[in-house]
């Protein structure tokens, strides 16, 4: 029997949940103020602060003050802080915020002392296959979890194996966070509930004192704590009060040879809360789009601007981690708490796209304002699509566009903008009125190119480009009070703008690179040849001569990939009631399933030759909402249109589709299924720098139905479908494993329901949640399907992933028109088979000066080799925390060596 044990307090602080974060901010302050207050008056007394930043920089922002305080404590060792500036969810977010939440985390704890070496994860929904290799990649050695933990270990640690090999030994919190304070409960029965509960769990400790952890949600520890631990200390059962740090590195001895490989998602010891992946579908649409629009910026930033930008990067770093929380991007809070963090990520997203447009204002200004600049966000090149505004040609005028080489590209035109603005009568005494519109020159978001004023009419004429001289708002209002005083009475006003219409223009980008190019009308009668085959469409039919599709009469898609793999039934919808709540979904015990369409009615858009179109619209009946016994539908039902846009790309080897429509119904599920050719015993998805493979089942034991949904990010696999994702989501091999379902929508209204018919216990109060119905709100997926025989590998799909969700960027020139178009430039560019470029962004450091950080990862089981190419010299590797660890020269590009699974970070000057 363990003769001694070790309590930890702390506490579990979720920053937002079913308060909003200021309101839990406020009880933070009053919390933190107890816990210094305890420390200082007993020196035995210790705490750990949850393992997050965010609530010792949200108590000083309110406490400035104290900041020294802490310091103090810190330095003494009885206040242990960080390494992480948020506890996160690791599912929905990418790899790389992963990596900046430690990575900010860790300088924040610095500023004030230094951090617990300690990979703490306590309440995380399950955990991410490569988290070992980030920590260890960050020099931490240790990590401590609660949830998502196999059977299979059956002590209190477990050597923790990322897919690349790398380890950290893991403390198994098997009896959750908050194990110590059943022990606490009555104070001077200390030892005897200790004795007990050391007995119970003796198993589980081997020669290792037992470790409680004395704290719970929101709550300091009682000030009395240490006082009742030194009176319940005997030499028969010696107590110790240290930090989560102190008692891994001076109090455990045990050798650990448990071994854990891959992601932790086992409900045996405790719920992982699948639900959550699915519930509030805009944080995740938001989540995704704050990354990768900050992702851009950083790379565009970092290779085309002459700005440091790096404070607002850091400030949108800073609210896309905040957003993070595993009770915030999660949906699991309240209405008010979820409004807060789709405002934050919204505010993150607007600092980054401000950095992102500034940086590109500085190549566009050498483009002339009849051309375009286009930038590749990625590292590799690429030909794709961009949509810019161009003077309608007359009709039987072919545009090309032309590059600065002077090749030429076929133009698609795709709609036409009205030209007439405002056509207007008034009395002369009111012309001054009208003139008030113009600013400068800008008149309804145009420039004035010219006008005409004559005896009873003024008419604008409106460009993006003007092609006439000077224009005099000083001179036009002189004229028009001497036209209006020789002409009273009636007036008319016309505002006209020059015919415009959307281009759909195909442009060849370098490897992080820029491109400029005009769209003009071609010297030639005929289209320019192109490099790939046409995109053509019919009513019931796309193609483009790498993918096929052909609708059927229910409006599902049968689809057939470049090597000929047929997917047949593609977007079977499938909708089904939930009587679950945020964490978890339940089917009521008499559900009825929708997926027929009452009626479908297809129609023909778009016929190439670079883009084809054709939007499928199905009608459903879907119930209401559950009825008031909640076990069953409501027989109401309200016709539902939901439209599914179609569409193929000349030069891509998937199809494109897009669904929306707008929710009237509560309490449901729906789900797009993908059958598959035959039936499949494994799925595997992408995301945090692994694609992770996972069965029909998951592995259950606790209070929780194992239901086998999980989660996916960028891609998931099954068989021979392949679907490209643009955020994260929900998947599920249904069926047994005949087909995928990917979930678009799940609705509820409830935080946590008490009596769940798939969980014992709750997982919070049960506080209604109206919002997370989505009632009234229009729901819009986009998602790529890539058929293919040889699995997610031989479809290339880590590459092709990053194609569909990274948009080339695009905006107007500045410099005069009809001058030179610039050539194209190259930033960085790395080549190699199933690698991920993760990050490019500007450093600097004192020894070394400025830098650019490239991050990459080697998404496969094999060894690959990545080349990296660019204007630099030397090349630097470093950690995760970007302290240098080995320099090469370069001469001729960068040969890396990547083993199976590597992160690998590098400087290069």
């Amino acid at each position: 029997m363990q003769k001694s044990a070790v309590f930890v307090p702390h506490f579990h602080w979720d920053r937002e949940w079913y308060e909003p974060f200021q309101v839990f901010r406020h009880r933070l302050v009053a919390a933190l103020d107890t816990v210094l207050a305890t420390a200082e008056a007993d020196v035995d007394f210790r705490f750990t602060v949850d393992g997050q930043m965010a609530a010792i920089e949200d108590y000083l922002e309110m406490r400035p003050e104290n900041r020294d305080r802490v310091v103090a404590l810190v330095a003494r060792g009885q206040l242990a802080i960080g390494p992480w500036l948020i506890l996160l969810d690791e599912f929905l977010c990418s790899g790389e915020t992963i990596v900046r939440n430690l990575q900010l985390g860790w300088a924040a704890a610095a500023e004030l002392g230094g951090s617990m070496p300690i990979g703490y994860l306590p309440d995380m929904f399950g955990h991410v296959a490569q988290m070992p290799q980030i920590l260890a990649r960050a020099g931490i050695e240790h990590a401590a979890l609660w949830r998502g933990v196999p059977g299979s270990v059956d002590g209190h640690a477990f050597r923790w194996r990322a897919p690349d090999g790398s380890e950290v030994r893991t403390e198994f919190l098997f009896d959750g966070y908050d194990n110590g304070l059943d022990v606490l409960l009555v104070p001077d029965q200390i030892g005897r509930a200790l004795g007990e509960y050391a007995e119970m769990t003796a198993e589980r400790w081997g020669d290792d004192p037992v470790l409680a952890m004395a704290g719970t949600d929101h709550n300091a520890p009682d000030p009395r704590l240490a006082a009742w631990l030194r009176r319940a200390s005997s030499d028969e059962r010696v107590i110790t009060i240290a930090t989560l740090d102190e008692y891994i590195r001076e109090h455990v001895r045990d050798e650990v040879t448990a071994v854990v490989t891959g992601e932790l998602r086992s409900h045996v010891r405790g719920n992982i809360l699948p639900g959550v992946l699915s519930v509030r579908l805009g944080l995740k649409q938001r989540m995704s789009v704050a990354e990768r629009t900050i992702d851009h910026a950083e790379r565009v930033n970092a290779l085309w601007s002459q700005r440091d930008d790096s404070p607002f990067l850091s400030l949108a770093w800073h609210k896309i981690i905040e957003s993070t929380a595993h009770d915030s991007v999660v949906g699991s809070g309240t209405d008010e708490t979820s409004d807060q963090v789709e405002a934050r990520l919204a505010e993150a997203t607007h600092i980054a796209r401000a950095v992102r447009d500034a940086a590109l204002a500085e190549p566009a200004a050498l483009v002339p304002s009849d051309g375009y600049l286009a930038a590749n966000p990625l590292s590799f090149p690429r030909t794709a699509l961009v949509e810019v505004d161009v003077v309608a040609p007359p009709e039987g005028t072919v545009l090309v566009a032309t590059a600065a080489d002077g090749s030429a590209q076929p133009v698609q035109l795709t709609s036409a903008a009205p030209t007439v603005l405002s056509d207007e009568r008034m009395d002369a005494s009111q012309l001054e009125r009208v003139l008030r519109r113009i600013h400068r020159r800008e008149l309804f978001g145009r420039l004035i190119d010219h006008y005409e004023l004559t005896p009873g009419s003024l008419v604008f004429h409106l460009a993006e480009v003007p092609a006439s001289g000077p224009f005099d708002l000083l001179i036009l209002r002189r004229e028009v009070a001497a036209a209006a005083a020789a002409h009273p009475g009636e007036w008319t006003v016309l505002t006209l703008a020059e015919a415009r219409a959307t281009a759909l223009v195909p442009v060849n980008v370098p490897a992080s690179g820029l491109a400029s190019f005009r769209v003009e009308p071609s010297d030639q009668a005929a289209v320019p040849p192109t490099t790939f085959a046409p995109a053509t469409a019919t009513a019931r039919a796309l193609s483009n001569g790498l993918v096929e599709v052909v609708i059927a009469a229910d409006g599902t898609l049968d689809v057939t990939g470049a090597d000929g793999t047929v997917l047949r039934g593609v977007g079977r919808l499938v909708d089904g009631g939930d009587r679950g709540d945020s964490y978890n979904y339940a089917p009521p015990a008499q559900d009825v399933l929708v997926s027929e369409p009452a009626e479908v009615t297809i129609e023909l858009l778009e016929n190439g030759p670079l883009r084809s179109r054709v939007r499928v619209t199905r009608v459903y009946a879907w119930p209401i909402a559950l009825s008031s016994e909640r076990d069953l539908r409501d027989s109401r039902t309200v016709p539902t249109p939901v439209e599914t846009l179609v569409e193929v790309r000349a030069g891509e080897p998937f199809v494109r589709v897009s669904t929306s429509f707008l929710n009237q119904s509560a309490d449901h599920r729906l789900r797009f299924h993908v059958p598959l050719p035959e039936p499949v015993a494994v799925s595997a998805s992408a995301g945090q720098f692994a694609v992770t493979e996972r069965g029909l089942t998951a592995e259950g034991g606790w209070g929780e139905y194992p239901i086998p949904t999980f989660p996916a990010s960028t891609f998931v696999s099954a068989g021979a479908a392949n679907v490209l994702l643009d955020h994260a989501t929900e998947y599920e091999l249904v069926g047994d494993g005949s087909e995928l379902a990917i979930t678009l929508l799940r609705a509820i209204g409830s935080i946590s329901v008490n009596i769940h018919p798939l969980r014992d216990e709750p997982a919070a109060t049960e506080i209604p949640a109206p919002g997370a119905q989505d009632l009234g709100v229009r729901i819009e997926h986009r998602l790529a399907v890539v058929p293919s025989a040889t699995g997610w590998q031989g479809a290339n799909a880590v590459a092709l992933a990053e194609d569909f969700r990274n948009d080339m960027l695009v905006t107007r020139g500045t410099a005069p028109a009809e001058g030179q178009l610039p050539p194209d430039a190259t930033g960085v560019r790395v080549d190699g088979a199933d690698v991920l470029v993760s990050s490019i962004r500007r450093v600097a450091d004192d020894d070394h000066g400025a830098g650019i950080e490239v991050r990459l990862a080697a998404m496969s089981d094999t060894r690959s080799t990545a080349r990296v190419t660019g204007a630099f010299t030397e090349a630097t590797t470093v950690d995760l925390l970007g302290r240098p660890l080995s320099a090469t020269p370069v001469t001729d590009g960068l040969e890396l060596a990547l083993g199976p699974w590597e992160i690998r970070t590098i400087v290069v000057r």
